[in-house]
Formats: structure tokens, C-alpha cells, sequence
């Protein structure tokens, strides 16, 4: 049960816990990625929490949320490799480029066979040029391209490079294909449908289903249903769902600074490490830890081999 307190004009109030970690969050159907974000601050009692990238409402799968001191690092997962499992319906287009828009059936189509898909999918792996759909977050003028779309208006788009590490094929029973996609940051799977579907021929093609299953290190087998976590009791929460902080940063070497360079560290000083870091470069990020192995941010290696802050947690 959260706690409650008086606000100024007598209504109730919860309070809101200042946590810190990361829950990795299996997004049901039908959910924006914001109204994921409510319910789990909800369910936590949560001061602060953000996600680390949308998930269309038609999507479900892996989206990591971040509590308190953590939404400082979300960005990390921004540019991660992320692993699809996507169901195509071929022969058909889209306004939306998936089940949620108006459903337009093309004539004189036929189902490709196998070895087809096979064939024509190799085209699209490694680095290909992909125009971002008008139904997106992408900005024009200030204002995202969806809201353009939704008014009927076709914004010019230019092609950008993405990266298509792996397209495995999971079944094909008539005109529905469903794929394994594991991709670069900026790949958007609805464009990516569509292509395959003209590209075998068929006019094109729309998701059915999409469903996100890694983001970089992390993957569906650790993450939690938004269910599963409103049943636990609080300290069950706490302590078996949330990831410490560092969980998101493990693809940054670790430095551990002795007592004195972590205060100085913390007052926003550049430092001398007594660990070895004659591997890393001006510029490389680490993860920095006190002598007690306390987890304070990230921080910058310097040109002269020294560190300085990038992204310290408050209140150590």
C-alpha cells in the first residue's frame, strides 16, 4: 500500500520513494512506452523513472526502465544493438507500416517460397540505406513527423545508413513471414518490412506482430511482467526486480580510485588513477568506483592519462 500525505489544497498525495536501479520491463500489447513508465512509478512509489526508448503501443518485449539516480545513464541504451522477433504479412501495405493503421490489400500477388526469402533476405543484411517512416518521432521543424502524418502531410525524408547484423528466417506459412532481426540503433522494423515485401516481389508488406527481445546485454529472460511486479510485496520488488545502477554501464571498463582521489573525484576535480589505465585513449569512458568498491559514475580519460568526471550519482 503507498503512503499518503496532505497537499496544500487538502487532497491526497502519495509519497514518492527516491530509488535507484534499473527494471527490465517485458511491455505487454496495446501500452505506450509512457503509460509503462506511470504504472511502474506507480507500482515502485517511484520519485523518478524514464525508459531508455520507445516501444510502439502494437510492439511488446524488453524495455528497460530506470529509477532515480539511474535515469542519468538511460541514454547509454540509446545507441545499442537491439534483436527483434517480427511477423510480416506479405502482400498488404500499411498507412502506419503495422496493424494499427488503415490495412490496404494488394492485387495480383503471389506467396514467395522459401528458398526465395532466403535469397533476397541476404540483401539486406550488413549496411543498408532506409528512409524513417512518416509514422515516427523524428522531428521536422520542431515537430515529430507523426503529427504531420496524422494530418494527412508526406514530409520528404532522406535515407539514412543502418546496420542489419542478422536476419534469420523463423517460419513462413503462406504470406506470413516471421523474421529474427538483430540491429543497429536506428532501424526501424516497420520500414524494414515493407522493404522485404516489395523486395520479394509481393508489393509490400506490414508487421503483425513485433516483439523486442535484446538490448545490448540484456535480454527477455531477465526482464519482468508489469503483472508479476504489482503482486510482489515491496522488498520483493525492491531487491529482486531492480538492477544496481552499473548494470547499464557494463561496457565500460571499471577504475577504482583509492579514498582520497574518489573525494576529490566527487568535488568535481580531475584525478590520477592508481589503477592501470595505460590501455585507454583521451576520451575513453569508465566506470569509477571508491576503495569500498561504491559505484560514483562515469568518468573521462584525459590526454594527459588522468580522469575526469563525465556523470557523477548525487548524494554519495
Amino acid at each position: 500500500m503507498l503512503h499518503a500525505e496532505f497537499s496544500p489544497n487538502n487532497s491526497i498525495k502519495p509519497v514518492r520513494r527516491n530509488i535507484s536501479g534499473v527494471l527490465l520491463l517485458d511491455k505487454p500489447y496495446g501500452i505506450s512506452s509512457n503509460k509503462a513508465v506511470q504504472i511502474a512509478k506507480r507500482v515502485f512509489s517511484a520519485a523518478k523513472c524514464g525508459h531508455t526508448g520507445t516501444l510502439d503501443p502494437m510492439a511488446t518485449g524488453l524495455l528497460p526502465l530506470c529509477f532515480g539516480e539511474a535515469t542519468k545513464f538511460s541514454s547509454v541504451l540509446l545507441g545499442a544493438n537491439k534483436g527483434y522477433e517480427a511477423t510480416l504479412k506479405l502482400g498488404f501495405l500499411s498507412t502506419t507500416g503495422d496493424a494499427e493503421g488503415e490495412i490496404i490489400q494488394l492485387t495480383n500477388t503471389v506467396n514467395p517460397t522459401l528458398p526465395q526469402c532466403e535469397q533476397v533476405l541476404k540483401h539486406f543484411v550488413g549496411k543498408i540505406m532506409q528512409i524513417p517512416p512518416m509514422y515516427s518521432a523524428l522531428k521536422y521543424q520542431g515537430k515529430p513527423l507523426y503529427a504531420y502524418a496524422r494530418n494527412g502531410e508526406a514530409i520528404e525524408r532522406t535515407a539514412r545508413e543502418i546496420s542489419i547484423h542478422e536476419i534469420q528466417i523463423k517460419s513462413l506459412i503462406e504470406n506470413e513471414l516471421q523474421l529474427s532481426i538483430q540491429c543497429g540503433t536506428g532501424t526501424y522494423i516497420r520500414t524494414l518490412a515493407e522493404d522485404i515485401g516489395k523486395a520479394l516481389g509481393c508489393g509490400g508488406a506490414y508487421l503483425v506482430k513485433l516483439r523486442r527481445t535484446v538490448i545490448d546485454r540484456f535480454d527477455l529472460s531477465q526482464a519482468q511482467t508489469l503483472s508479476a511486479v504489482e503482486e510482489m510485496d515491496a522488498t520483493e520488488r525492491d531487491n529482486g526486480c531492480l538492477l544496481p545502477i552499473d548494470g547499464l554501464l557494463q561496457g565500460f571498463p571499471a577504475v577504482t580510485l583509492d579514498e582520497l582521489a574518489a573525494i576529490h573525484m566527487l568535488q568535481g576535480r580531475i584525478v590520477m588513477s592508481q589503477s592501470d589505465i595505460s590501455g585507454l585513449s583521451g576520451g575513453n569512458i569508465v566506470r569509477l568506483y571508491d576503495h569500498r568498491q561504491r559505484f560514483l559514475g562515469l568518468g573521462e580519460i584525459t590526454i594527459e592519462q588522468k580522469i575526469a568526471a563525465k556523470r557523477l550519482l548525487a548524494n554519495l
